[in-house]
């Protein structure tokens, strides 16, 4: 299972998405072949981050997504998922989050 740092802010966003990039594609390539096409990510040692802990999230889950492959999180402090509620993204990483009602007016439109 691959790790979130403990620090993740502006400063410091682009040296480690750069270590997560090249992790998650090594993953991606060694478990290619396996059932069950997730990754997971551990956020439970992060515990000093800002608005840049979503962006690298929000890569993650780009790069996971190309390949049709799951990005699960697991334990995320409680402060990450408010500031993903906030930015209306908190349904992107946790499924028992509910839709924003603008996705689901812009989907119907």
């Amino acid at each position: 299972m691959l790790k979130l740092p403990s620090r993740l802010r502006l400063d410091n966003a682009p040296d480690e998405w750069a270590r997560l990039e090249a992790a998650l594609r090594a993953e991606l390539a060694q478990v290619g072949n396996a059932a069950g096409r997730g990754i997971s990510l551990d956020a439970s040692g992060l515990n000093d981050f800002d608005s840049a802990a979503l962006s690298l999230l929000l890569s993650a889950l780009r790069l996971c997504g190309q390949d049709g492959w799951q990005l699960t999180l697991l334990n995320a402090p409680r402060e990450l998922r408010e500031l993903a509620r906030v930015y209306a993204l908190e349904h992107l990483f946790w499924a028992d989050a509910a839709v924003p009602a603008e996705t689901v007016d812009a989907k119907a439109a």
